[in-house]
């Protein structure tokens, strides 16, 4: 469907441009941020594989293992159906921490790992668990400690103080998952 909208408003803007005789602009535009979408896309690369990197120097060094146990009890009471020191717990911890410091390209790539560990715990292949469904909605309201492809595009945009949303950010997003949270514990409960 997204695609579909994306087709119509392109074709759209360069009909218009046609019929206004501005063919120009749309070659100069399309010239000008192809260039910049590959910047930009450069960038964003490389704060996702440091943060990558990162996540699995952590994992192998068992500092992933040991937030884990730090915040099982929490864990637990969030993901209930998850067994103790399965797969999965390490592979949520690596996404929420990825996601705390605001590399949600990297925080992708972890999150599809936690998601085929909790398939492997679903009984019913065809159907999403809770905790499946708890885990999206924490994967995509996550709390962030440092927004850190925001405060990238908000440098590169020339922001006099790109740090300045930390604050904003931070209430924003520990609301948003909180409240994601008990909405999910009570539609869990239905």
């Amino acid at each position: 469907m997204m695609s579909m909208i994306w087709f119509v408003m392109i074709v759209g803007g360069v009909a218009i441009a046609l019929v206004n005789g501005k063919v120009d602009i749309v070659n100069q535009v399309v010239i000008q941020h192809s260039q910049e979408a590959v910047t930009f896309a450069i960038g964003l690369t490389g704060i996702m594989a440091v943060w990558l990197g990162l996540m699995n120097i952590a994992e192998k060094s068992g500092l992933i293992q040991s937030m884990s146990k730090a915040m099982g009890p929490l864990i637990r009471l969030i993901f209930p159906e998850i067994p103790k020191n399965h797969p999965a717990i390490s592979a949520i911890m690596m996404n929420m921490v990825a996601n705390m410091f605001g590399a949600g390209n990297s925080a992708t790539a972890l999150g599809l790992k936690a998601m085929e560990e909790l398939q492997q715990l679903n009984p019913q292949k065809d159907r999403a668990t809770n905790s499946m469904c708890m885990f999206l909605v924490i994967n995509m309201s996550s709390i962030q400690l440092i927004p850190l492809s925001v405060l990238k595009i908000r440098a590169d945009a020339g922001s006099v103080n790109p740090t300045e949303i930390i604050g904003a950010t931070l209430v924003a997003t520990t609301v948003s998952t909180v409240v994601g949270i008990l909405v999910c514990k009570l539609m869990e409960r239905k």
